[in-house]
């Protein structure tokens, strides 16, 4: 067994049994149910913003957008911007209104601004299917990582990571996840900066060894057979794309809106996403790093590996192993820290779904919760064993086009437009998804030819089906004013008036307070 490999067994076993103790051996306790869920909204800013950031930061921050920017260059620095400024759009229309709502997920939201268990069903499925695909990603990328470093078959990292996720989240509610979530980010941030300041300084330095084959000349590299919703795109349509699927796609992430409901207030809130701005801005910095020593030093290896490979390509020996053991421990912090926090907002959002069955049962609130926990997570795995495996910005980014054209426009137009009606919203959701769904199985399925002559929206789907959405939504709402729910300008005052101006304190979640969670 080489150096590297130990290394990277240690780094992983550190990350994965370390963060499951934390949860597990002294977990939080809460007074109510409803305290389990939120960290009884008690979460300060600077501490929500760290696990905001450490969720979005998942396995396409640490490994894939680097190893773009290897290979296509230039052009990919602008998913850096378009993965911050979605929270730009998130903090000017959405945090405050939204934690001022007192619902706890976006079901919930959605059924008391408009009032309809069709439209709450709807949002229930496309959380899950955003929250499956998210999922997934992690889960395939970590047996990725694994199977690279140390040759382990890569079933093996996808459930080192459910089991890990599973562990914390079934235990630890919500406070404890989001103070493990917080330490995480800070321990990437730590890693992917002190080992791209060493791989840089061998560079400036000339203490690197030199590429095995010279350098190829920059040029355009070019377009995929098949792009997905614009990703590995250089052309300006394909990085619009992207940018629209971000920029609108960050609000409807089920995994980070949740961090919404766990601050104290609406100004808290809004201070959240402020500070994970911060710290997204330092964090990015970083991949442009790894994208530069990559083009250099690993040339045409695969964007999801560059990152992980580059240690031993500079500095081959005791130190390149090292290296390679800390980014596989960093990039395993990043797949559990985004799995938890899928887990717990796939979990909440389920638990609610049959209270029947689970009073014939006798089965607690937690109980629905942990079993939709254990349940979303074993569904992940089989889908990321029958999946097939390929770059694991495809998966992310078909999760932020979905969530743009579909929880966006129902966000967006319920906190700002008191017009919304039950049937416009579920009109929107069901086109939205519908085109989504269909052009990507066209883009995926259909032979490289005819995709070209069908058009545009094929390949870059997001910047032409969510206006489509918004806009349906809108006509649908005007011709039927009659499913306009009753109390809207009382519930729009509640969502855009100070907490002392407002009804602070009470909570419209489909959850009531009940018994301890403990």
């Amino acid at each position: 067994m080489t150096t590297a490999v130990v290394a990277s067994l240690l780094g992983v076993a550190v990350v994965l049994l370390g963060s499951a103790a934390t949860g597990v051996v002294r977990p939080r306790r809460y007074a109510t149910t409803l305290d389990f869920y939120v960290a009884a909204r008690a979460v300060g800013p600077w501490r929500n913003g760290a696990a905001i950031s450490s969720e979005y930061t998942s396995a396409v921050s640490c490994l894939s957008l680097a190893g773009l920017i290897a290979l296509h260059g230039v052009p990919m620095l602008w998913y850096s911007v378009g993965a911050t400024g979605g929270y730009v759009v998130v903090l000017i229309l959405v945090v405050a209104p939204l934690r001022r709502s007192g619902t706890y997920t976006l079901s919930d939201f959605a059924q008391w601004r408009l009032g309809s268990p069709l439209v709450r069903r709807l949002v229930t499925g496309i959380v899950t299917v955003i929250g499956m695909i998210y999922l997934v990603a992690q889960l395939q990328a970590a047996g990725v990582v694994l199977h690279l470093v140390t040759g382990l078959p890569p079933w093996a990292g996808g459930v080192a990571t459910a089991v890990a996720a599973v562990a914390v989240a079934l235990t630890a509610g919500m406070g404890s996840v989001t103070g493990l979530q917080a330490l995480q980010f800070w321990l990437k941030l730590l890693i992917f900066a002190g080992c791209a300041l060493v791989l840089w300084s061998a560079w400036r330095w000339g203490m690197a060894a030199p590429p095995a084959v010279p350098v190829p000349p920059a040029v355009p590299r070019p377009v995929q057979e098949h792009v997905l919703a614009g990703t590995g795109d250089p052309s300006p349509l394909g990085v619009l794309s992207v940018l629209v699927s971000c920029a609108l796609g960050a609000m409807g992430l089920p995994h980070v809106i949740v961090r919404v409901y766990a601050s104290p207030d609406g100004r808290s809130a809004r201070r959240s996403v402020v500070a994970a701005l911060a710290m997204l801005v330092a964090f990015y910095l970083l991949p442009p790093v790894y994208g530069v020593l990559g083009r250099v030093f690993a040339p045409g290896v695969p964007a999801d590996a560059m990152v992980l490979v580059l240690p031993a390509r500079m500095l081959p020996g005791p130190v390149g192993d090292a290296l390679t053991g800390l980014l596989a421990a960093g990039a395993f912090a990043a797949f559990l820290a985004t799995s938890c926090g899928v887990l717990v907002a796939l979990g909440a959002t389920l638990s609610p779904g049959t209270p029947r069955m689970a009073r014939i049962a006798r089965i607690t609130r937690i109980g629905r919760f942990r079993g939709s926990v254990a349940g979303a997570a074993l569904t992940a795995l089989l889908l990321s064993w029958a999946a097939p495996h390929g770059s694991v910005i495809l998966l992310v980014m078909l999760g932020f086009g979905l969530s743009a054209a579909t929880l966006c426009p129902v966000l967006v137009l319920g906190i700002w437009w008191r017009g919304l009606s039950a049937r416009g919203a579920a009109a929107g959701l069901m086109v939205g998804g519908g085109l989504i769904a269909v052009l990507v199985a066209v883009e995926g399925l259909a032979p490289a030819a005819l995709v070209a002559g069908l058009g545009l929206p094929i390949r870059y789907p997001a910047p032409f089906v969510a206006p489509v959405a918004f806009l349906v939504m809108v006509a649908v709402s005007l011709a039927t004013p009659g499913s306009v729910p009753a109390g809207v300008s009382r519930k729009l005052a509640r969502m855009h008036l100070p907490e002392d101006l407002g009804e602070a304190g009470i909570d419209r979640s489909s959850r009531r307070p009940g018994h301890s969670s403990r």
